[in-house]
């Protein structure tokens, strides 16, 4: 399996587990709510869900209320397809969740694992936080050490294309810090002996993200990143 490929099936079983869908239905998903994948296709979204089906991990079901099936059967339309995620599926894509390791750092594995943070259990959320930091850590200091090397060798705009894509690094590695210091201030709540009784969902989500009047976090899929 191709790490792209991985990476939707991932995001698949993921939006399945919030409710099932069609195949438009979720096409629509991931092109509206997981931005890294805008470039997909149906021709790539429908042989990865037959995959997932053949796999045990989905089942396929009649979507339609009888009538409207009837008038699809009627206008030689197919009566569309609701794929419907199995238990196996679950216990599947909660074990995809609790992986921790360099995949979950990349550009597009990482925008995708953050669109499921809701669900991930908190130490998970702090090691793909803090495995993603380090990565884009290491991916600055290239970048400085680069743009050092070859300052005078570069016109005008390439030296301003070089600057804007450190300024997207930076800018992430500081939306990071702020993340990894609202998870650890969330955990030290809920763990301290006179914190007030909280409620959490399945997750251990205690309420950790930071609160920016109207500011927008950087696009971990940004390609000015890279």
């Amino acid at each position: 399996m191709s790490r792209r490929s991985g990476i939707l099936e991932f995001a698949v079983l993921g939006l399945l587990r919030e409710a099932p869908m069609h195949g438009y239905e979720l096409r629509k998903r991931l092109n509206t709510s997981l931005g890294v994948f805008r470039a997909f296709s149906y021709g790539t979204l429908y042989p990865c869900l037959k995959t997932l089906v053949a796999n045990g991990w989905l089942i396929e079901e009649p979507g339609s209320a009888p009538e409207e099936a009837l008038a699809a059967s009627l206008a030689g339309r197919r009566a569309k397809i609701v794929y419907r995620l199995t238990p196996a599926g679950k216990e599947h894509f909660e074990e995809l969740l609790s992986h921790t390791g360099p995949d979950a750092w990349e550009d597009e594995h990482f925008a995708a694992r953050f669109a499921f943070f809701g669900q991930t259990e908190r130490e998970v959320r702090m090691r793909v936080l803090e495995g993603r930091r380090s990565r884009l850590e290491e991916r600055l200091e290239k970048m400085r050490a680069s743009l050092t090397r070859t300052r005078e060798r570069l016109d005008d705009y390439t030296l301003e294309l070089q600057r804007h894509g450190m300024e997207s690094v930076e800018r992430e590695v500081r939306w990071l810090n702020e993340l990894i210091e609202s998870e650890r201030a969330g955990r030290d709540q809920r763990s301290g002996p006179d914190a007030p009784a909280r409620h959490d969902n399945d997750s251990g989500e205690t309420g950790g993200l930071p609160r920016h009047g109207g500011s927008t976090r950087p696009d971990p899929s940004d390609d000015t990143a890279k």
